[in-house]
């Protein structure tokens, strides 16, 4: 007699029953699409590292954004590619600078929802997150004044609030940021002005299609210094818990699939939201694929934003966005 088991899981597998016993959901309004701003130029120029994504002069931002918003995502998030750049990133904090211009722009015209980027590196003449050194690339190490760079950082981030931002997320694994940030929108009448801090941003091999997009490589060194070290689990721990005693009200995983442990730690430890970063890597190896025919592209980048939310992310930002909004 043939064994027959007792327990038969594929009954809950049918076409009419498996929508309803689905146990993650995806949804346009979880993504948060990136825009690349570029003070330099007059016309869109493709990124050629991040197939069917741009770069846009600040006069066609707000359109950018509503191009966005019709496909059902109603949050971005803005970088921005400056005219010039200096040692301590004046054009960050400055209070026309590219991605203040290009804030205001899209506050004036459109309803999105605006996150700014706080962040030093695509400002810097040497690509770093902060102050460096003086003479610091003739050194064997590189460093950057943690402490200098905070007021910088605060400075960002009022000025994007000021110009429209209704949430700032600071990148820069700068121990304190989020406190500084905090104070200084405090302080310039900002206390409605939430923060997604970039809790545990790791040194990843995952980003170089985002430098490129942004122009903020490294001009020298790299930054294993103030980004933390892929191999270690429980200190994303502590840098969460050092964010949340500052006031982050969203706590970040920036990569993404290579880190959903660290997703799903975040996840059960914490009360506060959970966004995942699907970075430029994520997004550009995908699309290497597909054009080489190994894997269909849509159905990839579903199951890999669906792993994301499995994993306990109530945001995602991803380069995706746009692409997936219709299915979803």
């Amino acid at each position: 007699m043939p064994f027959e088991p007792t327990d038969r899981p594929r009954r809950l597998r049918t076409d009419g029953i498996r929508p309803l016993v689905r146990e993650t959901t995806l949804d346009a309004r979880d993504l948060i699409a990136p825009v690349f701003i570029d003070e330099t130029i007059d016309d869109r120029r493709p990124i050629s590292s991040m197939p069917g994504h741009e770069r846009v002069p600040v006069s066609e931002a707000a359109d950018r954004v509503e191009e966005i918003r019709k496909t059902g995502v109603e949050a971005v998030m803005v970088f921005g590619v400056p005219t010039t750049k200096d040692a301590i990133g004046t054009e960050a904090y400055a209070e026309d600078g590219v991605v203040q211009q290009g804030i205001r722009e899209i506050s004036d015209h459109t309803d999105a929802y605006i996150i700014g980027d706080v962040c030093l590196c695509e400002y810097t003449d040497h690509g770093h997150c902060g102050v460096v050194e003086p003479h610091a690339h003739d050194e064997p190490t590189l460093t950057v004044k943690n402490d200098d760079t905070l007021e910088l950082l605060a400075d960002t981030a009022v000025s994007q609030a000021k110009a429209g931002a209704d949430m700032v997320a600071p990148s820069s694994m700068t121990d304190g940021m989020v406190g500084a940030i905090r104070r200084g929108l405090d302080t310039a009448g900002f206390e409605h002005v939430p923060i997604m801090s970039y809790a545990a941003k790791y040194e990843s091999s995952f980003y170089g299609p985002f430098r490129d997009a942004a122009d903020g490589a490294p001009a020298f060194g790299d930054r294993r210094h103030y980004q933390m070290d892929p191999a270690n689990r429980r200190e994303a721990m502590r840098e969460v818990q050092l964010d949340i005693k500052e006031g982050a009200d969203v706590l970040m995983v920036k990569p993404a699939l290579p880190y959903l442990d660290i997703v799903s730690d975040v996840r059960q430890e914490f009360d506060q939201p959970v966004a995942a970063y699907n970075v430029s890597g994520e997004y550009a190896m995908l699309h290497a694929a597909a054009e080489k025919g190994w894997l269909d592209l849509e159905a990839t980048a579903y199951e890999s934003l669906l792993s994301i939310k499995r994993a306990g992310a109530d945001l995602i930002v991803t380069y995706f966005a746009e692409d997936l909004a219709d299915r979803l």
